[in-house]
């Protein structure tokens, strides 16, 4: 795909950015990994820390009035989609602050003025909704399009399967990002993904399908750009597989038994998303050690001031339970 070399077009101002939503992943993932292990996080959590490079890489190309719809993995698409992070935090606190009023909790954030249409604790949920997001775009002209994150388990549901036909049938501007981490849940997708190619599958329902590096900025980036441009030209849907891990279980208190002994050590050290953004940039004078270090001390305050406000902020009130029920058009 492309050809070119996306660092190059990328102007300074956007690898900052770039780099600041990657870091900002990190350590909020982080942070809530501690926070619910000390038992202050209500329900479960399910954490993206890993797969910051996908989530970005995609997201840079959109703006606020492109739909994405996401999974229970939601936290790192929220702050790529532009989320607000301690309205974030709040909610994953069940604050009367949080970006749904701490009624949706980790697996239902949502903020439809930055196109997120919500985190979803339906496996393979969100491609019809973002189906409908995008029949939305293409029959009023908006020139928006839609993103549907699904994991590999989600990957084999029939909810995706039917939204890759409908996309197809309907020419909809939809893109199809599949985020493989090895695993879904305990089971390792080289095994249970049917035919072994997610890009065969999209073949199969006449959309192409793209395998990319999700370990990469530059290569999510480059990938999803071009199937973005095309799905807002009227080209159609496409499918992108993003081969990456996650650092920590399928949930919180997950022993990973499955995962063999210093696997994700490994991952940390040889594959870890930043540090390959990092060195690239660095090596080529792009962005400076120290200006990327100051990012980092300036992501750790924020996420600091996040947990301290959430903690001493209210939960909702008995009568917040009945608001938000309907909606008035």
């Amino acid at each position: 795909m492309g050809g070119t070399t996306p660092m190059l077009q990328l102007s300074k101002e956007d690898l900052v950015k770039a780099y600041t939503q990657m870091r900002t992943i990190r350590d909020f993932e982080e942070r809530v990994h501690d926070e619910f292990a000390g038992g202050g996080i209500p329900g479960f959590v399910h954490l993206y820390a890993g797969e910051e490079a996908s989530a970005v890489g995609v997201c840079m190309n959109l703006n606020d009035k492109d739909n994405i719809a996401s999974t229970h993995r939601g936290h790192g698409h929220c702050i790529a989609k532009g989320c607000d992070v301690k309205g974030m935090m709040q909610e994953i606190y069940g604050r009367s602050g949080g970006l749904c009023g701490g009624k949706g909790g980790s697996m239902h954030i949502a903020d439809l003025s930055k196109g997120m249409m919500g985190a979803n604790g339906i496996v393979g949920g969100g491609p019809p909704l973002i189906c409908g997001a995008a029949l939305t775009a293409k029959t009023l002209g908006t020139g928006a399009v839609a993103v549907a994150f699904v994991g590999d388990g989600g990957s084999n549901q029939g909810t995706t399967l039917e939204s890759y036909n409908l996309a197809n049938v309907w020419n909809l501007p939809v893109i199809f990002v599949v985020e493989d981490n090895g695993y879904a849940e305990s089971t390792a997708s080289a095994w249970s993904v049917g035919g072994g190619s997610q890009v065969k599958r999209a073949e199969a329902f006449g959309m192409e399908g793209f395998e990319v590096d999700g370990h990469d900025f530059f290569a999510v980036y480059e990938a999803a750009r071009d199937v973005i441009a095309k799905a807002r030209d009227g080209g159609g849907p496409s499918l992108l597989h993003v081969r990456l891990n996650r650092y920590f279980g399928h949930f919180e208190g997950d022993a990973m038994t499955y995962r063999g002994n210093g696997e994700v050590d490994g991952l940390r050290q040889k594959r870890d998303s930043l540090d390959i953004f990092r060195q690239r940039v660095a090596e080529t004078g792009l962005l400076e050690v120290s200006e990327m270090d100051e990012i980092d001390r300036s992501v750790a305050t924020l996420v600091d001031e996040a947990v301290s406000e959430s903690v001493a902020a209210p939960p909702p009130t008995r009568e917040d339970l009945t608001t938000d029920v309907y909606v008035s058009y």
